[in-house]
């Protein structure tokens, strides 16, 4: 059975940092990645990492948040830096077998989400 349990959210004030941590188990994976969803806003990309491959970033977040990955036991992290009232939003990761990109539906798997507040 596979599973991505997340871990990490929480509050914390505009400026402040976060560390969202992602484990799967029940198989490997190429591609995982960190999704959010805003209030009343639609699902979005904000980071993958493939083994092999260079990490992708969504624009709003390159230079804030940095997705690393433990290929030993199949975890992802986001450390999340001077984070802003626009990045409150459940965040969810993601994993694909295959080659994954930026697209909701490139993901067949999805953990339960965790939520983030930055608020003063």
């Amino acid at each position: 059975q596979v599973q991505l349990v997340e871990s990490g959210g929480g509050l914390v004030q505009p400026g402040g940092s976060l560390r969202l941590s992602c484990a799967a188990s029940g198989r490997t994976f190429i591609t995982m990645a960190w999704f959010r969803q805003g209030p009343g806003k639609e699902r979005e990309f904000v980071a993958f990492s493939t083994r092999g491959r260079p990490t992708n970033y969504a624009d709003s977040v390159k230079g804030r948040f940095t997705i690393s990955r433990d290929n030993a036991d199949d975890t992802v992290s986001l450390q999340m830096n001077s984070l802003k009232p626009e990045d409150t939003a459940v965040y969810y990761c993601a994993a694909s077998r295959f080659f994954g990109g930026t697209s909701v539906s490139e993901y067949s798997y999805w953990g339960q989400g965790t939520q983030v507040t930055v608020s003063s």
